[in-house]
């Protein structure tokens, strides 16, 4: 598996980057995509092409993800459990996905162009005040901006404790939360390793949290302590590999 797998990644990442010296002028062209557009589009359909990679030893479950808006701002928060977490946003409906990471992805040179291309933020070297503007630029184009709140991957698959960017941005802008939990990917590649193993990877969305039910200067606190238990009480049914139990959306009391 671990050969096949680091041998494909390599081969999928240079075909991949020709390709799209070849794709993102048509679709700035015929499409009238703007760059950072086209450069979400091939990190999602590159993100597509690796779960189709690993399919030999990984399933991949989705579920709910009709919570995710196409063509309308939305922002998007996930767990962090390792780094393929981000290669499994293939699996989401549409590709006009913009990243908030820290800054060591940016120290990849493989992939650090088509960061910068696609509009994705830096939020450890922005800062979380200018961080939160860029993000505010990118919602008012229609974007959806994804958080991994915790800011780190998990070593022991429990939630960390979550940053406050995207409850502050989601207050701020008006813009709900999606909640976005994520199973197995610590199984596939734990924290800490190159060592591969084979796992079932499940993906479910939460019905939006919206920022009105939770007024007031610290609204964001709250919103985000209510998505942590939500997220943490569905991970928890995950994990026990039942139907999960959120289907309705939260009403503000």
């Amino acid at each position: 598996m671990n050969i096949w797998m680091y041998s494909g990644l390599v081969l999928l990442t240079g075909l991949s980057m020709l390709v799209f010296m070849v794709l993102h002028p048509l679709n700035r062209l015929f499409k009238g995509m703007s760059r950072g557009e086209s450069a979400r589009l091939a990190i999602w359909l590159y993100g597509k092409a690796w779960m189709l990679l690993i399919r030999p030893f990984a399933s991949f479950t989705r579920e709910g993800l009709g919570h995710i808006p196409t063509g309308n701002p939305a922002i998007v928060v996930v767990n962090h459990l390792s780094f393929f977490d981000t290669y499994c946003m293939g699996g989401l409906p549409h590709s006009n996905v913009v990243f908030t990471v820290r800054a060591w992805p940016f120290r990849m040179p493989w992939y650090a162009p088509f960061m910068r291309m696609a509009g994705y933020v830096d939020m450890e070297t922005d800062g979380m005040e200018a961080g939160l503007e860029r993000c505010k630029a990118q919602l008012a184009k229609g974007a959806t901006v994804l958080f991994f709140p915790e800011g780190h991957r998990s070593r022991d698959g429990q939630l960390q404790r979550f940053y406050s960017g995207a409850f502050r941005l989601s207050q701020e802008t008006g813009v709900p939360i999606t909640p976005l939990c994520l199973s197995g990917t610590d199984r596939l590649l734990p924290p800490g390793t190159f060592y591969m193993a084979p796992a079932r990877i499940r993906m479910r969305a939460l019905p939006p949290v919206r920022p009105e039910c939770f007024p007031g200067e610290s609204g964001h606190i709250a919103m985000r302590k209510t998505v942590k238990q939500l997220m943490a009480a569905e991970l928890e049914i995950m994990r026990e590999s039942a139907p999960g139990a959120a289907s309705e959306e939260l009403a503000c009391s």
